[in-house]
């Protein structure tokens, strides 16, 4: 319209820089990280992140350059996440689970120019380094992250490599007048994120300030996070930077409860001592809570908000996680969506539904997350529509603000993910008529036995509800008559016992005898460090028994 004009004025480039900054002022002397006995006031981790990125700065580091951090839940990795984007570099955080070789490749692969490093993964790092040195990659500069706070015996025998510098040194000597580099381009990338890799080699995901910015409140407002939240870090920050979640506590002014490693009895502590009203976690860590010690597990103080996501919850997690006192929301989404890109919004006249009904309904993946504007199901070669008839099975997609910038160095990949103008999932799925969709397996992960389709979730979640069961995965086994059929890895709970006949049985009386498991195996479950099932392990495990019916086939 005439008279209109963008300008400085009207028009600032969105980036989550601002949240802290203006928790500075609103929330100055609240707590704004806790880890044991160590508080920070949001002044203080204000002033920590400035100094931060004027240290990183003054080591060479440029506008677009990668800097990469392997660590826990700790605060300097709660503090990287400002003080990386604010001296205008890009924040590449790496899996804790990855061994030296695989760090190597994606510190060469990012190109990072700093390794900011945990103590009690420095062998790891400098395992990489070694690997790297051999290839004649340039080595991207060392900095030892030492325990928060303290003098830590663990520390007395490290020897870093020469030329090691010291992540509370560069606090130090940073300087508090420093200017922050914001973006010039809201879709400037602020962060890279490898994908869990469990199909193939990780990809590196490049998230944009615009869309963390967008993801952040996002998902504040989806999970009901009022002024001043209290936040139980079970969520690795390394995993889609910890779902957006470092940036949208310090929107809200909250408080960071840092825990360097989860367990059930860190949890049920910190909600105590620290009157922690949110967290979240891979159903993995439900299924740890429900299935801690009686010990451990006491009557929450007072109701706690969890966020789900990363795998699809069985019912019975979310029922009995719901009789513990937690209030649980599931969230579904992916590397590429900045984490949540779904959720599943209760409706009030669910409340008087069944409460095994209401754990169903929870279980479904939902409607679009705030910031993201379409999610379908559609048949990917016409990319039609299809019906919401909580039937018809298509490919669960995609578009909006926090779709991810693209795929690092991989045009073809990227091209291929957004091929008709939608970020393909690669996750089957329905939608109900209410609009809600439901995912039925990864594209991968569906089993067709004698035609008929086979949604190994569903499977699980039967086979997890066995009073007996600590957690379950399936997949398919081949088979010389069917095609393939059902195969069950299970792990029982300690103490507990069951055979693989009254699992088969078990699933036989719910469901048709068709989705029942054929095969039952008792095992650990391989696992990426965010509660993901390797399944293709699983897979060349249920490939090397060979078929079903050829076996019994042989032994008449």
């Amino acid at each position: 319209m005439e008279g209109s004009i963008r300008c400085s004025a009207n028009y600032v480039p969105l980036t989550p820089i601002s949240f802290l900054e203006r928790s500075a002022v609103v929330y100055r002397d609240s707590t704004s990280v806790v880890f044991g006995d160590v508080t920070y006031t949001w002044s203080l981790t204000h002033q920590r992140c400035l100094r931060l990125a004027s240290s990183i700065a003054n080591l060479a580091i440029s506008p677009g350059h990668v800097v990469a951090v392997l660590a826990p839940n700790i605060p300097a990795m709660y503090e990287l996440h400002f003080g990386v984007p604010m001296s205008g570099a890009i924040l590449c955080t790496l899996n804790t689970r990855h061994d030296s070789a695989m760090v190597a490749l994606l510190l060469k692969h990012s190109e990072a120019k700093l390794l900011f490093v945990d103590y009690q993964l420095l062998d790891i790092a400098k395992g990489a380094l070694q690997i790297m040195a051999k290839s004649n990659t340039k080595l991207p500069l060392l900095v030892l992250i030492l325990e928060c706070g303290q003098a830590s015996p663990d520390t007395a025998n490290i020897s870093p490599p020469p030329g090691t510098l010291i992540y509370e040194d560069l606090i130090a000597k940073g300087s508090l007048e420093f200017e922050v580099r914001r973006p010039k381009d809201e879709c400037d990338p602020i962060s890279l994120n490898y994908t869990s890799g469990t199909t193939s080699s990780p990809k590196g995901v490049i998230y944009s300030h615009r869309g963390a910015y967008l993801n952040s409140l996002a998902t504040v407002l989806l999970n009901e996070m009022g002024s001043m939240p209290v936040y139980l870090w079970c969520v690795p920050m390394f995993h889609c930077n910890g779902w957006c979640l470092p940036w949208g506590i310090a929107a809200q002014g909250g408080t960071n409860v840092c825990l360097r490693n989860v367990t059930a009895k860190g949890i049920f502590d910190s909600i105590f001592r620290y009157k922690v009203t949110h967290t979240g976690g891979a159903p993995t860590v439900l299924n740890m809570i429900i299935n801690s010690s009686s010990e451990v597990r006491k009557p929450l103080p007072r109701k706690v908000a969890v966020m789900t996501g990363a795998a699809p919850p069985p019912p019975d997690v979310l029922f009995r996680m719901e009789e513990l006192g937690f209030i649980v929301t599931h969230s579904y989404g992916l590397t590429e969506t900045y984490g949540p890109g779904t959720i599943c919004s209760w409706k009030p006249e669910w409340d008087s539904l069944p409460r095994d009904i209401q754990a169903k309904m929870k279980a479904r993946q939902g409607v679009t997350h705030l910031g993201m504007e379409e999610i379908d199901i559609k048949d990917p070669v016409t990319m039609k529509s299809l019906p919401a008839d909580g039937k018809t099975m298509g490919e669960v997609m995609f578009r909006g603000n926090t779709v991810m910038n693209g795929y690092l160095k991989d045009l073809k990949a990227t091209q291929d993910t957004f091929k008709g103008g939608w970020l393909r999932s690669g996750d089957l799925g329905v939608k109900h008529p209410d609009g809600y969709i439901e995912l039925k397996d990864r594209s991968k992960d569906i089993i067709i036995s004698g035609g008929e389709n086979i949604s190994t979730i569903e499977l699980e979640g039967v086979i997890y509800s066995h009073p007996a069961v600590l957690e379950a995965a399936v997949v398919g086994r081949p088979d010389d008559y069917w095609g393939e059929t059902p195969c069950a890895f299970v792990k029982l709970k300690e103490g507990e016992s069951a055979t693989a006949e009254e699992i088969i049985q078990f699933c036989r009386n719910r469901l048709p005898h068709y989705m029942a498991p054929r095969t039952v195996v008792f095992s650990e479950l391989p696992k990426t460090s965010t509660g993901k099932t390797q399944k293709f392990i699983l897979r060349e495990k249920a490939k090397a028994m060979g078929s079903l019916s050829k076996n019994k086939i042989s032994r008449l």
